[in-house]
């Protein structure tokens, strides 16, 4: 297949990763459909082809309901769902704000959970579904705490892909849980080890290497595999 005939769906791609993602699959020959909750200035300046802008925010079921309907017809070979929060990460959970937490919860595991399962019958034969996870999702590898309420929401949607993997077992794609790396964007702050451009292209090459490849796998950007 050559890649100006491949497609990706990204989810939340108005800044960040997200909009990173956009830019590298199109320098790559995708044809891009992105998601962004609002208006996304920086998704349509990109350039020389911007990639299709669809609006939809993950924890609105009705919308998310309402971006399939509009898509009908159309498959994917990557469904890549980045969208999430990290409010009162610095918290320590018993300190801080029950609904915070708890909405934390909502936008990084259970909504891009039931985003997939709208958007599964979508993903084209030996496509990809893509969840973005992180090394803080892993409960084998935390040993200093921190960041408490988002590291149990990476951890839940991790064990909940695992689940939606399981369910759909039969079916003709594979499941990735991805670790971006520790990224400078507004989330991971200017200290961080390396930018959008380098986890971005990284990821998009990991993606490529696991089209036509099946079950549930939880890889970083450089595609070496993470400890649940």
């Amino acid at each position: 297949m050559a890649k100006h005939d491949r497609s990706a769906l990204i989810v939340g791609a108005s800044r960040g990763l997200g909009l990173g993602l956009a830019r590298a699959f199109l320098a790559r020959g995708w044809a891009v459909t992105a998601t962004a909750r609002g208006e996304a200035p920086a998704l349509a300046a990109l350039s020389p082809i911007a990639p299709e802008i669809a609006r939809v925010d993950i924890d609105d079921d009705a919308g998310v309901a309402s971006l399939r309907e509009s898509l009908a017809g159309r498959s994917f070979d990557v469904v890549f769902v980045v969208a999430g929060v990290a409010d009162g990460a610095h918290v320590p959970l018993p300190q801080g704000d029950r609904a915070s937490a708890l909405k934390v919860y909502e936008t990084n595991a259970v909504s891009p959970i039931r985003f997939a399962e709208a958007f599964a019958d979508r993903i084209a034969p030996g496509g990809v579904m893509v969840l973005m996870s992180s090394i803080l999702g892993s409960v084998s590898l935390n040993e200093g705490g921190t960041w408490e309420s988002y590291r149990a929401s990476k951890a839940a949607l991790n064990t909940l892909a695992r689940s939606f993997a399981a369910r759909h077992r039969d079916a003709p794609f594979g499941t990735v849980l991805m670790h971006p790396g520790w990224v400078r964007t507004d989330m991971g702050g200017p200290e961080a080890d390396i930018d959008v451009a380098t986890s971005a292209e990284g990821m998009v090459g990991v993606v490529e290497g696991r089209l036509g490849q099946r079950g549930c796998v939880y890889l970083d950007y450089r595609g070496e595999t993470v400890a649940w």
